[in-house]
């Protein structure tokens, strides 16, 4: 089994899925978590196999980027056979890629092993900071939501049917999911960054607020 080759054409395989995503789920958005991922690895262990290929198919089954996650799964796993992989590494890959989508703090799936956690974490990191703050953006603008609106408020305990309707504010996600996610770390390596990531985050969020209000 040619590990380096399977990643390559992986990678060929979701470039060619995402190619035409505007929501911020794209291309480098797989290949940021991608690296994310390695990088957590090299300070954690896990099988790197496992974690490089559940990366980079994780939102091939993701609810928002297709309308039949059985489908895409058993092409996935298809893809996999074909290149001889063991079916208890393609059983482990599948149940990663599961683990990661975070359904509003509701996905039934969870975390079973240190391959799992990697690879979640890897995908929430780069949801936070910076990039999260554009990835927000990018999303909020292409369902046409509202920027900020100060009479509505963001919502609790969400079921994944509120939550999957994705009809609040842009401002309102960091706090119905961004802000969420430093507490929902496994790993150390990922904790530290998201720290970091959130930090920034909120001061984000204190200057949009006194922008907003014309204090500064």
């Amino acid at each position: 089994m040619d590990n380096e080759r399977i990643i390559e054409e992986a990678k060929a395989m979701v470039g060619e899925f995402h190619e035409d995503d505007m929501t911020g789920h794209d291309y480098w958005h797989v290949i940021r978590v991608y690296n994310n991922a390695c990088m957590l690895q090299s300070e954690e262990g896990g099988d790197l196999f496992t974690i490089q290929v559940a990366a980079l198919f994780h939102d091939m089954i993701d609810y928002k980027m297709t309308d039949d996650e059985e489908r895409e799964s058993k092409r996935i796993k298809a893809f996999l056979e074909e290149h001889g992989v063991a079916q208890g590494t393609i059983d482990k890959i599948i149940h990663a890629m599961q683990a990661v989508s975070f359904k509003g703090g509701t996905n039934p799936v969870e975390v079973e092993s240190i391959e799992d956690a990697i690879v979640q974490d890897a995908d929430r990191l780069d949801a936070l900071g910076a990039i999260g703050i554009a990835r927000t953006m990018v999303f909020g603008g292409g369902k046409n939501h509202k920027l900020h609106d100060p009479k509505l408020h963001a919502r609790e305990n969400l079921t994944f049917e509120q939550y999957s309707k994705e009809d609040n504010t842009i401002i309102n996600h960091f706090y119905e999911k961004l802000l969420k996610l430093k507490d929902l770390m496994h790993t150390r390596s990922a904790k530290l960054q998201a720290e970091k990531r959130h930090q920034f985050m909120e001061r984000y969020l204190e200057q949009f607020y006194n922008e907003w209000d014309g204090k500064v």
